[in-house]
């Protein structure tokens, strides 16, 4: 893939991740893309991936995606981001706190004829959890 379609591709993600449409996020994805995440485990294939999604449109319904940087290299990339939102549904049996939550990922992520085959999901699941309340942080001596 050139760099204009993988950039395309970027943005077709970014315009699902606006309207929080977890099918057409999946769609991104190869048939049989692998996806590691924090939250998921081994995702494999799209009907598993759009799950992961809808799980967080579901707990976080005012969910934003925004891109801070990318860098690509061949086939390969890594887009970082924040993700930002109120906990207002259900989260993996989390019942709804009202809390805000902001959180930085990394993406990386390996394309081919337009789609993401591999990705792999980096940000600190566990600081969100603090952030909704479910666990406390120790302070700091």
């Amino acid at each position: 893939m050139t760099r204009d379609e993988i950039l395309a591709l970027l943005e077709r993600r970014r315009a699902a991740w606006a309207a929080r449409d977890a099918t057409a996020l999946a769609a991104t994805h190869a048939d049989k893309a692998v996806v590691v995440s924090p939250t998921g485990g081994v995702l494999e294939g799209r009907d598993e991936i759009a799950r992961i999604y809808r799980l967080w449109f579901s707990g976080f319904s005012d969910i934003t995606f925004s891109q801070d940087e990318v860098v690509i290299d061949g086939d390969r990339l890594v887009e970082v981001a924040r993700l930002a939102g109120t906990h207002s549904g259900d989260f993996f049996g989390l019942a709804p706190t009202g809390r805000h939550v902001e959180v930085q990922v990394a993406l990386l992520m390996t394309v081919a004829d337009g789609l993401v085959v591999e990705e792999r999901r980096i940000y600190d699941f566990t600081g969100v959890l603090v952030q909704v309340g479910v666990l406390k942080a120790k302070p700091m001596a």
